[in-house]
C-alpha cells in the first residue's frame, strides 16, 4: 500500500489559519485607540493580538518542521499571514485616525514594507508564467525583515509605557524603523536575485532538455 496523502489541515496550518483570523479583531480594536473612554484598554487589547499573532508565527514553524507537517498550503498561508498582519498594522500606524500619538510610523516606511511585498508578488507571478512552477522559498534575509516589522509595530504599540522607562526610547523606536526600512529593501534585493537565478536556470535546463 502507498504511504497516505497528508492532510493539509496540520496543526501547523490550523494556528496560521487563527493568526489570519486573529487580524480582525486587532483591526477593530485599532480603530478605537483614539476613543476618550476606552481608546487606552482597546491599545492593551490590540497590543494582546499582535503579541499572540506574533509569538504563533513561530510556533506553527516550529511544529510544522518538528512534527514533520510541511505542506504546499503552509508554505503559502504563512508568508500570507505574515503579510497581512504587517500590512494592516502598518497602514492603521501611519494614519491619523488609528496612530499611536507622538509615534506615528512615517509613510517612506509604509511604503517601503508594502512596496516590497507587492514586488514579491509580481515577480512569484512572473516567475510562475516562465516556468509553469509555483515556487515559494524563504531566505534568511526576509526572515530578519519580518522579524523586524513585528518587533518594529510591538514596540510602537507599546510606546507610552516604554518612554517612561528607558531613556530615549523615541530614538530607539525612530532607528527601529529605519532598519527596518533597510530590511525591507535587502530582502527584496535578494528575492529578486533569487528569482532571476531560478529563472535562469530554468531557462538553461530547458534548453538543455530541447537539445537532446
Amino acid at each position: 500500500m502507498g504511504e497516505k496523502p497528508k492532510h493539509p489541515y496540520t496543526l501547523a496550518n490550523q494556528i496560521t489559519i487563527l493568526r489570519i483570523l486573529f487580524i480582525f479583531p486587532f483591526v477593530i480594536c485599532m480603530l478605537s485607540v483614539h476613543n476618550p473612554r476606552r481608546g487606552e484598554m482597546m491599545r492593551y487589547i490590540a497590543t494582546l493580538f499582535f503579541l499572540v499573532m506574533s509569538i504563533s508565527d513561530a510556533v506553527d514553524g516550529y511544529l510544522a518542521r518538528m512534527k514533520k507537517q510541511t505542506s504546499r498550503l503552509g508554505a503559502f498561508l504563512d508568508p500570507l499571514a505574515d503579510k497581512l498582519l504587517i500590512t494592516c498594522a502598518c497602514i492603521l500606524l501611519s494614519l491619523k485616525e488609528t496612530l499611536i500619538e507622538g509615534y506615528r510610523l512615517p509613510g517612506a516606511v509604509v511604503v517601503l514594507i508594502i512596496g516590497k511585498d507587492l514586488l514579491l508578488a509580481l515577480g512569484f507571478v512572473i516567475s510562475y508564467l516562465l516556468t509553469y512552477q509555483i515556487r515559494i522559498l524563504p531566505v534568511f534575509a526576509g526572515k530578519i525583515a519580518t522579524f523586524l516589522q513585528l518587533a518594529m509595530v510591538l514596540c510602537i504599540l507599546i510606546s507610552p509605557e516604554m518612554e517612561s522607562w528607558i531613556p530615549h526610547w523615541k530614538m530607539w523606536v525612530r532607528i527601529l524603523w529605519t532598519l527596518t526600512a533597510g530590511s525591507a529593501i535587502a530582502a527584496a534585493i535578494v528575492y529578486i536575485w533569487g528569482g532571476i537565478r531560478y529563472i535562469e536556470q530554468f531557462e538553461k535546463m530547458e534548453k538543455e532538455q530541447a537539445d537532446l
